[in-house]
């Protein structure tokens, strides 16, 4: 779903935040408290940047969370390579997502948090960072960030476009804002052809589908000593994963360990919530169920009674994918819309998901045709189709080879992303000294 609002005039908007602009450091205030928000830094949400700005041309790259940020990973690192002579400013507008891209960003890139979507925090952070070019993620239609970067003459693309037909219903209400914000766009980059089709229709007309960078996104990371530690700590126990789960799928999941254990003495379920810092909350609802639980987070091992291993820790994933080979992909049990299955299915992983998958619609559309992954839709199904993984090898093995092989299918949106984008870089820093070596690649 587009976060921004949806006014009925990018005027009316402008003057509404400007309104509101007073409450916004309280607000943010509240938010820290509440660890939505990292005190130490809440003055770069209001355009006060905490680095100098430094010499040569700069290309801002904005991803709003998690999912965005992974996606873009590769894509970062293809552009250092085309062209080293440039930083790379990254805002993203979680704590999440600022930590991981803490760990992970390449040498020449710089983050940090976005501007709130106010005219003083948007120009605050416009006049110090003058960004050469804007790329922007996913569905990051904010009016005053779009409208006030295109006036001062700087070029914006948006990348790995996506909208749900929700969004641009509600867009087409206010078709005029609509307009305003998309023509500030030199080309919008969708995810797939309906994404396309619903930019198009709210006044993107060269709107096109390229895919999904998801597909392309490389698989977590996982240490040797991450991995050691897993492996020590799961060893000997029959185990599946529930990964990035969110609020309400956490009991289901419980729900469905209490009906597999009876016919799977041993059995361990391991649950990675979506929100690590909901960690705390998803133990006290467990603990509720009268099941054994370990918190990764309070450095809880696993014994021969654990039921559930909570590991609500951050950046960790990537081990669990490989070790564990059955995995349920949440976002899906709730209307979260479903995260991105390419990355556990590319580590050789058995995928079942629930029904609300919107946000990977034609993913999820090819790996369930290519019986690559099974919908199930409550604890009852849920137990059902991880128990046939278990106790089919023949099924799961088959699950197995059909997701790697769908994955493999879909990827090319990394390279036709760079072959638009490029041109457009070398366009907007003609001062730039081109490096050697900076085509496209094959």
């Amino acid at each position: 779903m587009t976060r921004a609002a949806n006014p009925q005039s990018p005027v009316a908007y402008r003057l509404a935040t400007q309104l509101v602009a007073p409450l916004v450091p309280a607000f943010l205030q509240r938010r820290a408290r509440r660890g939505k928000e990292d005190p130490a830094r809440i003055n770069e949400r209001l355009g006060k940047p905490s680095h100098p700005r430094p010499d040569g041309p700069l290309v801002w790259l904005h991803a709003a969370s998690v999912g965005e940020s992974l996606s873009v990973l590769a894509l970062i690192e293809r552009l250092r390579d085309a062209r080293p002579d440039m930083v790379l400013l990254v805002t993203t507008g979680t704590v999440t997502s600022a930590q991981l891209m803490h760990g992970r960003l390449p040498q020449g890139c710089l983050h940090q948090y976005v501007p709130v979507d106010t005219p003083a925090a948007v120009s605050g952070f416009l006049d110090h960072w003058q960004p050469d070019y804007a790329l922007l993620v996913e569905s990051e239609l904010w009016p005053n960030l779009i409208t006030m970067t295109r006036a001062r003459g700087i070029g914006m693309s948006l990348v790995n476009a996506r909208m749900s037909e929700r969004s641009a219903r509600s867009w087409k209400r206010r078709y005029r804002t609509a307009h305003a914000v998309l023509s500030c766009f030199d080309t919008v980059l969708a995810q797939d052809e309906t994404a396309a089709a619903r930019y198009r229709s709210i006044g993107a007309p060269t709107a096109k589908a390229v895919g999904n960078l998801k597909v392309d996104a490389p698989p977590p990371p996982a240490s040797g000593d991450l991995m050691g530690n897993l492996t020590r700590q799961l060893a000997g126990r029959t185990a599946w994963i529930a990964a990035s789960t969110h609020a309400g799928e956490e009991r289901v999941v419980a729900q469905a360990h209490a009906l597999l254990r009876q016919a799977i003495p041993g059995l361990l379920t391991v649950i990675v919530p979506r929100h690590p810092e909901r960690g705390d909350e998803i133990a006290a609802m467990l603990a509720t169920m009268n099941l054994a639980i370990a918190q990764r987070s309070r450095k809880q091992s696993v014994t021969g009674t654990t039921d559930i291993y909570l590991a609500d820790t951050l950046g960790e994933l990537g081990g669990f994918f490989r070790i564990l080979t059955i995995v349920f992909m949440g976002g899906s049990l709730v209307r979260a819309g479903g995260h991105n299955p390419i990355e556990p299915a590319l580590l050789g992983a058995a995928l079942v998901t629930g029904p609300y998958i919107h946000n990977f619609a034609d993913i999820y559309a090819t790996f369930i045709s290519n019986a690559a992954c099974e919908t199930v839709r409550d604890a009852p199904s849920l137990a059902a189709a991880i128990g046939r993984l278990m106790s089919d090898g023949v099924l799961a093995g088959a699950r197995v080879t059909a997701a790697a092989e769908t994955a493999g299918s879909l990827t090319g949106a990394l390279e036709a992303t760079l072959a638009d984008i490029l041109p457009r870089l070398d366009a907007a820093l003609p001062k730039a000294v081109k490096m050697p070596g900076t085509q496209v690649r094959p």
